[in-house]
């Protein structure tokens, strides 16, 4: 990390570190394009156990509008047909 400061060159901390520089620059590699890849998106992660249950609640509650949605449409429907069927 104190080599993405810049606060200090790298031949000084590799020195202070006791590393080859080569392998700082190859650890160096490795980090930022750990770092890329998350920043593109590639962030999946396993919901937690609260988003879980939230998401099965809402769904739970998204059916229930829906049945509810339907069966009014139904009886809607049969109102019509019944309303047509006693003008003939």
């Amino acid at each position: 990390m104190d080599g993405l400061k810049g606060e200090d060159s790298i031949a000084e901390l590799c020195r202070r570190d006791g590393i080859a520089q080569s392998l700082y620059y190859s650890w160096s590699k490795e980090f930022l394009e750990a770092g890329k890849k998350r920043l593109a998106g590639d962030t999946a992660r396993a919901a937690t156990t609260t988003e879980v249950k939230d998401l099965r609640r809402e769904a739970c509650d998204l059916k229930e509008v829906v049945a509810e949605q339907a069966l009014e449409l139904r009886l809607l429907k049969k109102s019509m047909i019944a309303d047509g069927g006693e003008d003939e």
